[in-house]
């Protein structure tokens, strides 16, 4: 199913080969590792200050870092093979430092923040697909600032990790995202789906153990381009929908605040297009909320039928789909045994998640792979869910 694994020991055996190649021999070396994320459900809802039910899975970012005795970070990617060092007392974003901006962001959030940070060499690795909207960035971010918080010997409340890698990403990236990914990132644990109020970060760890049913993710090679600036255009046409309601509904701060009959009653106030993408955010809140009931009491029929709505919902109302993405759900919920399909990530590319009948799976990887290749010539990748734990030091 999709690529080879390779076992994390030897994945950090190749890594620690590779630090001494680029930075020379260090007496101590310590490792660490980020899972990437899969959103069960609640889709665009978290910077509209709404509820998610992501989970960390067996996919992530692994660092080899040591302390330089400089006033510098040296970085390096085994997937980009690009080099890239940045004083600490001059931290810029550079276009031509690519994915270095990401550690280099969370290092200038946790400076301005007062802390003091040591040189260090750091050598990334990640087996996230990159752009299938698995959370690659978020988890460079979140493991870039464990790291960094380790070898300076900083204190922070782990909950406080994903609100400094946010910030680096809306301030320093440029990306007006939400905190979920950074979020789930930092605090998931094996076996369970997180649920998270993206307003106040509380947060509940769900037990998903039912042996009988799978989450298969099919990655539809898409290169998700123009991903950012439709992002924020969307993000602003909900600021412009709360602007609104707050008209007529003066105690709401996000578009969780509104209730399904407040927007029935208010909606035809709203422009068309933004009323669309108010719609999907309010009756999205409420398919988590009822998600988070059904994955409790192992109701998982139920479950499906709600990720059947959420990517009509994203389809016809927030239009972050494409069509290649609807053909790989359409293909899915045709076939028995499939409970529910849906498009997760920001859209636009990137993947589909489908909670499936664990017998099934081999005829849903079969017509999966045949239809959408006959339609455009793209063989899907296809993961397992297996549900991972948060952001780590890997002992050695």
């Amino acid at each position: 199913m999709g690529d080879q694994k390779i076992e994390i020991k030897d994945r950090i055996e190749n890594i620690r080969k590779e630090f001494f190649s680029k930075f020379g021999g260090q007496k101590s070396l310590r490792f660490f590792k980020a899972p990437g994320r899969v959103n069960l459900i609640g889709e665009h809802t978290d910077y509209n200050g709404g509820f998610v039910l992501p989970a960390g899975i067996n996919r992530s970012v692994i660092v080899c870092a040591g302390l330089n005795n400089k006033n510098s970070l040296r970085l390096y990617s085994l997937n980009f093979d690009i080099k890239v060092e940045c004083p600490l007392n001059r931290i810029e974003y550079r276009t031509e430092d690519g994915w270095a901006n990401y550690p280099k962001g969370v290092a200038k959030m946790l400076l301005e923040q007062g802390y003091k940070l040591k040189g260090m060499d750091i050598i990334f690795e990640g087996d996230i697909p990159i752009g299938s909207g698995l959370a690659s960035s978020a988890a460079l971010e979140v493991v870039s600032c464990f790291v960094l918080m380790k070898l300076s010997e900083i204190e922070m409340e782990k909950d406080k990790i994903p609100v400094l890698c946010q910030s680096a990403e809306n301030r320093f990236i440029g990306m007006k995202c939400g905190i979920m990914d950074q979020f789930v990132i930092t605090m998931c644990q094996k076996d369970c789906a997180l649920f998270i109020d993206c307003q106040n970060l509380q947060y509940e760890h769900i037990l998903i153990n039912n042996p009988d049913y799978v989450f298969i993710i099919s990655v539809s090679k898409v290169k998700r381009e123009l991903i950012n600036s439709i992002y924020n255009t969307r993000r602003t046409e909900c600021e412009e929908g709360v602007k609104i309601l707050k008209k007529f509904l003066k105690d709401i701060e996000y578009l969780r605040h509104v209730s399904d009959e407040q927007f029935s009653y208010h909606q035809d106030k709203l422009p068309e297009i933004v009323q669309k993408r108010c719609a999907h955010v309010i009756y999205e809140n409420e398919r988590v909320l009822r998600a988070r009931e059904f994955l409790k009491k192992g109701m998982f029929k139920e479950f499906g039928i709600l990720m059947n709505e959420s990517h009509y919902s994203l389809k016809n109302l927030y239009e972050v789909s494409c069509s290649e993405l609807d053909t790989l759900v359409e293909v899915a919920q045709s076939i028995k045994g499939v409970l529910g399909s849906r498009m997760t990530g920001a859209g636009f590319g990137g993947c589909i998640i489908t909670l499936i009948e664990r017998t099934k799976v081999r005829e849903f990887i079969e017509t999966q792979t045949d239809k959408y290749y006959k339609r455009f010539r793209i063989k899907p990748d296809f993961y397992e869910c297996q549900l991972a734990d948060g952001v780590k030091e890997v002992f050695q």
